[in-house]
């Protein structure tokens, strides 16, 4: 990994799960980095950082971020199937996204690495294993989330073609000490509170530390123009289930999930959410995406960078489990109460 005190690397969405990753590893690096975050401040104890709030909507507060960048990761994005957030997924995942190509563009940024994800290929079709080939391809089951990053992709390629230097990531369900009350860390959380209920669908999971790794290498290498899967490995959610019961010491969740039950659980999560301000933790699209058998390649990453490894799922489940327990002992921002 190379070190470079003059080039400054700016981060958006630098607060979320993959963003502080990312930031941690490029600051561990030598590098300096301006993080962006929009509604939730950070702070770093290192020189090399600083941190700067910006709208990503805002475009003349884009192009006042982007002065004296030459590198850009851009992480910032809104998961979530939701239907009422159907418009702010476009504007976060589409809009804002072009906000920051423009801006690249306009500042002579030397290289961009943009973050989308599988959810962007689409569904599997015939029993055919997803890869950088797969094309979208709308139809009813489609995600308006995996639309949004598909659209947001869309953006990068037009960067790309009006001279951008940029590459595009896309991974899969991402594993790491985050928030765990909200996105893929919610899984933990869950498993802590005694979870009973497991699902024999297959999915593609990853570390949050390999995202951020994977990143930086491709930032560093003389690839333009091309897009990633980044994916450790296919499992199904019992596995991971399980794994993090282990580690816990918890009982592994034993009642399986049914097409049956699985409607009607989000259909009573609807109703829940109209006495109260929260969001829904099971929807419609949450629902069946748990019981499908998903699978997505990763040999195209591995041969582009022959030295990169990931880290195995009992490794990722371990070190995320200790995270977050030490963040509990510490009674720092985790909270191990039920939610």
């Amino acid at each position: 990994m190379k070190t470079d005190n003059s080039s400054l690397a700016l981060v958006t969405g630098a607060s979320g799960l993959v963003g502080a990753e990312l930031v941690h590893q490029l600051i561990r690096a030598g590098r300096r980095v301006r993080a962006i975050y929009h509604t939730h401040p950070i702070s770093f104890s290192s020189p090399l950082a600083e941190s700067v709030s910006c709208d990503l909507l805002d475009v003349v507060g884009v192009e006042e971020i982007m002065q004296g960048v030459s590198e850009v990761y851009h992480c910032a994005g809104l998961i979530s199937y939701v239907p009422e957030q159907k418009q702010r997924l476009y504007q976060v995942n589409v809009e804002a996204t072009a906000n920051v190509v423009n801006a690249c563009l306009d500042a002579g940024v030397k290289k961009m690495v943009h973050i989308s994800s599988i959810a962007a290929l689409g569904r599997m079709q015939d029993n055919t294993m997803l890869n950088e080939k797969s094309e979208w391809k709308d139809h009813a089951d489609q995600s308006h989330y995996g639309h949004s990053k598909y659209m947001g992709e869309s953006e990068v390629w037009r960067g790309i073609a009006e001279g951008l230097n940029a590459v595009i990531v896309n991974p899969s369900i991402i594993l790491g000490p985050g928030d765990w009350n909200k996105g893929s860390t919610a899984i933990f959380r869950n498993v802590w509170n005694g979870f009973k209920w497991y699902s024999e669908g297959v999915n593609g999971f990853v570390d949050v530390r390999d995202v951020a790794m994977a990143m930086i290498k491709l930032m560093d290498a003389a690839i333009s123009g091309e897009r990633y899967i980044l994916n450790a490995g296919n499992f199904s959610y019992k596995q991971v289930f399980d794994h993090i019961a282990e580690v816990f010491q918890k009982p592994k969740p034993h009642r399986k999930i049914t097409p049956l039950l699985a409607e009607l659980v989000w259909r009573l999560e609807k109703i829940k959410t109209l006495f109260s301000s929260n969001e829904p933790l099971v929807t419609c699209e949450t629902a069946r995406v748990a019981l499908m058998q998903v699978a997505y390649a990763n040999e195209k990453l591995l041969h582009a960078l022959p030295d990169f490894h990931y880290h195995r799922l009992e490794e990722t489940v371990s070190y995320t489990c200790q995270q977050l327990l030490q963040q509990y002992v510490n009674k720092s921002s985790v909270s191990f109460e039920k939610k």
